[in-house]
Parts: C-alpha cells; sequence; structure tokens
C-alpha cells in the first residue's frame, strides 16, 4: 500500500468541493485497473454524494395535489 497525505491551504470552499469531486473522477478512473483509492477527511462522503447526485429533483420536492390545502 502506498499512502499520500495533501495538505491544501488558501482554497476556498467552492474550491476544496471540486478539488474533493475531481479526484474522486480520478479514483473512479484508476479503478478498472486495480487500484483501489480510499479517500478519507472531514465531509468528504458528503461532498462526494452531493457531487454525484442524478438531478432527479422529483424526490426533493413535495408535489402538489388537488386536495392539498397548503397549496391554496
Amino acid at each position: 500500500m502506498k499512502k499520500i497525505t495533501l495538505n491544501v491551504e488558501g482554497i476556498t470552499q467552492k474550491q476544496w468541493t471540486n478539488f474533493v469531486l475531481e479526484l474522486n473522477i480520478m479514483k473512479k478512473a484508476w479503478r478498472p485497473y486495480g487500484v483501489d483509492v480510499k479517500m478519507l477527511g472531514p465531509g468528504i462522503k458528503k461532498i462526494i454524494d452531493w457531487g454525484n447526485k442524478s438531478g432527479d429533483i422529483t424526490k426533493y420536492r413535495v408535489l402538489k395535489t388537488d386536495d392539498d390545502k397548503r397549496f391554496r
């Protein structure tokens, strides 16, 4: 096993999110070649889950119905 530690300074939250998502793309690209990359850090799983959303908005919003009085 090989190990690398990255200390990133002077990066905004948006840049950090993009950086983590790009590392995840590299992780996925190397998987077919037998390379298993593990990424550890605070909030990384949450960032990757958010970045891999399919864009299906129906599961995130309330659908309006005729008998629903909240929308009248």
